[in-house]
């Protein structure tokens, strides 16, 4: 058990580390990153959840109220802009990309798609009403889902992971997405 803990508690270290060295490669200068990623260990698997904590400032998306993380999407074979905000669901999605998902209609207002595991809700942002073209992970169902209609009213359980630059009719006819991290 303690074997077990200390592993863990060591990969979520590690891997909430890289995490922080990736956005600090993409923020600062290369001098700057290269002495940010040399005390990153790279003996972690990328599969275990990140727990970093959402910062209080706005993105321009107004997905959420933090720093964004580009990533690429590509929605039926075409690419679109995208952005993953700084909540820590959002960290643990990029740990698993890439993500190849085929999607279903759900309630005539979102596109939904099951991840290979749930996402980390902790330190969750406060819940906002989710807009089209957002990414949001639904906890209870632990399912990713994508509005082309702006959503219902805020709720703690739906968390916004981001934002997609596509038009409502691409979202809305949307069968497979693939999530790539940014290169």
């Amino acid at each position: 058990m303690t074997f077990t803990l200390r592993r863990a508690l060591t990969t979520t270290a590690t891997v909430g580390a890289l995490l922080l060295a990736a956005t600090a490669c993409s923020q600062d200068s290369p001098e700057q990153a290269v002495a940010t990623t040399g005390s990153a260990s790279s003996s972690a698997p990328a599969s275990a959840p990140a727990s970093a904590p959402a910062s209080a400032s706005a993105s321009p998306t107004g997905s959420d109220r933090s720093t964004p993380m580009d990533i690429r999407v590509t929605i039926d074979g075409k690419p679109v802009d995208a952005t993953l905000n700084d909540s820590s669901a959002a960290h643990d999605l990029a740990s698993l990309l890439p993500l190849t998902l085929d999607l279903e209609d759900f309630h005539g207002t979102e596109r939904i798609a099951d991840p290979p595991r749930k996402l980390t809700t902790e330190n969750a942002p406060e819940p906002q009403a989710p807009k089209t073209g957002d990414l949001t992970y639904y906890a209870p169902w632990g399912n990713l889902a994508i509005f082309y209609k702006d959503g219902p009213s805020a709720s703690s359980d739906l968390l916004v992971l981001g934002h997609i630059d596509a038009d409502s009719d691409q979202l809305s006819g949307a069968d497979r997405i693939t999530i790539e991290a940014a290169s």
